[in-house]
């Protein structure tokens, strides 16, 4: 019995430790551990204690109506026109049109609309099709510590819904031409914002959606967010959620740590990223349908094969795939 409770108590203690090397979650037991190895906008690991309190000021002075709406068409693919909820000359202004397909990307937290994901998302999309590609910058959560940014997410989410609909309300827009992409939190986010719209987007495409706290959430990514939704894993169990969220879920690689060419949780949860803008250019990985994650874990899948990501707003899909990439790009 003493051994027993030796081993309890190890056990819990490892799971309050501070880890040392950055990047390593090797420590990490989902709703146990209070620290976690998170990237940073450039991809370094920052240490995260998952016990932070909300930072209470900001969380009531910084909401969803403080997120920035950056367009890019293909009339300017770089030099973002910054479109204000409620300004309709601000919209009127700008190369957006209503008859073009509309893509929303969404970043995670202690990023912002300038983050390498976004460009590169952005530019994948342009080149496939002539579109209104709207970044969403909500830095100002974003970057404060993790769980004020996690609790501000519904809000970021409802607010960003209620854009997209004043836009298409006000200039028009077709709503199954309308794709919503978000990373780790930004993968909640257009959850958020497709709920908030009744389900009408087209397409949501989580990326990794962010693990921490946000296990059995009422507020996480679900299928209910669009006509068709789906999710990529490339850090199952620890910076991301592990379990099918979507209609289709795909597990790339075991949808865990680490991602070919990967050592560290923080780079196979920004592999998402990665591996769907190659997909929006390419569109060449296949999965295999899994009976279950376990399949998908062990990339053991065999069933009928899906293309996982690409820019096709029309995708439609069910169930579970796993499929292997390569280590550098295009994977």
């Amino acid at each position: 019995m003493k051994l027993l409770v030796l081993a309890a108590f190890f056990a819990l203690c490892s799971g309050q430790a501070i880890p040392t090397i950055p990047g390593d979650n090797s420590h990490y037991v989902e709703g146990e551990s209070r620290y976690i190895w998170m990237p940073d906008g450039e991809g370094t690991p920052v240490l995260v204690d998952l016990h932070e309190p909300v930072d209470e000021a900001l969380f009531r002075s910084r909401n969803g109506a403080n997120n920035q709406y950056w367009l890019f068409t293909r009339q300017n693919p770089t030099n973002r026109q910054v479109i204000q909820h409620n300004n309709i000359n601000s919209l009127l202004n700008s190369n957006y049109r209503a008859n073009r397909a509309t893509k929303v990307i969404v970043h995670g937290w202690n990023n912002n609309g300038d983050t390498h994901m976004n460009p590169l998302i952005t530019s994948a999309f342009l080149a496939v099709q002539d579109c209104n590609v709207i970044v969403v910058d909500w830095r100002g959560l974003a970057n404060s510590n993790y769980i004020t940014a996690a609790n501000s997410v519904p809000s970021v989410g409802q607010h960003l819904g209620q854009f997209l609909v004043w836009v298409f309300d006000n200039v028009g827009g077709n709503w199954n031409q309308l794709h919503l992409v978000g990373f780790s939190l930004g993968a909640h986010v257009v959850g958020n914002a497709g709920r908030t719209a009744g389900g009408r987007p087209g397409r949501v495409t989580g990326l990794d959606p962010a693990g921490p706290n946000w296990n059995n959430n009422g507020n996480a990514l679900n299928k209910n967010d669009g006509a068709y939704v789906e999710a990529i894993h490339t850090d199952g169990r620890i910076l991301g959620i592990m379990n099918a969220v979507g209609d289709a879920d795909f597990y790339p690689n075991g949808g865990m740590n680490p991602q070919p060419g990967c050592w560290v949780n923080t780079c196979s949860h920004g592999r998402a990223t990665e591996l769907f803008a190659s997909t929006v250019l390419h569109n060449h990985l296949l999965g295999r349908r899994c009976g279950n994650v376990w399949e998908a874990e062990l990339s053991r899948c065999t069933g009928a094969h899906f293309h996982m990501g690409n820019a096709i707003i029309g995708k439609r899909g069910s169930g579970l795939y796993g499929l292997l990439t390569s280590n550098a790009w295009p994977f």
